[in-house]
């Protein structure tokens, strides 16, 4: 394909352009053609793709079923709870917070404090409450919350220990693994 200056470009007058175009109007038609298909093509897609969004909901808050549960203060254990997607603010908040900057470790309790908006009927979810948790359910919370945050959904790849059959488990379940 031979490409070709603008006028403008090459220093002519015109004269050779519009000569061309009355000599080759085929040509000139077929770049217009061109062009509105491009725009045609390019303003569906944009349609499909905005229609495609509105009807893909970006799923923002994951229900969780902890192993053991809180225990309030009145003794009454709480097992299930909803846990957030974290913002970028969630994670640089905590790091201007004393206790995160004494100990390290501290880091993961306000963090997934921040992002746990209710376990069982507790909807006041603060350091103290993650605090009082039992270890492994801690550690469930923050095994969940790698999993929605990096990965993007609640599933896990488990082994069956008496056949070796491999299946997948939501981690957001209503049950516990191995309880039906």
């Amino acid at each position: 394909m031979r490409r070709v200056l603008s006028t403008s470009a090459r220093g002519g007058t015109g004269d050779e352009e519009r000569t061309a175009a009355r000599e080759f109007p085929d040509a000139h038609a077929s770049r217009e053609s061109h062009a509105s298909r491009e725009s045609r093509a390019s303003r569906e897609s944009r349609e499909s793709r905005e229609s495609r969004e509105s009807r893909e909901t970006l799923r923002t808050e994951f229900p969780f079923e902890l192993p053991r549960g809180y225990v309030d203060d009145a003794g009454t254990v709480h097992r299930s709870g909803v846990m957030r997607l974290a913002t970028a603010r969630d994670e640089l908040i905590p790091l201007r917070d004393d206790r995160v900057r004494e100990n390290a470790a501290y880091l993961s309790v306000v963090l997934i404090a921040r992002v746990v908006s209710r376990i069982g009927t507790v909807d006041d979810i603060h350091p103290g409450v993650i605090e009082d948790l039992f270890a492994s359910d801690l550690a469930f919370l923050q095994d969940f919350y790698r999993r929605i945050n990096a990965e993007g959904h609640t599933r896990a790849a488990v082994t069956c220990p008496s056949c070796q059959e491999n299946f997948a488990v939501d981690l957001a379940g209503g049950g516990r693994p191995g309880e039906s």
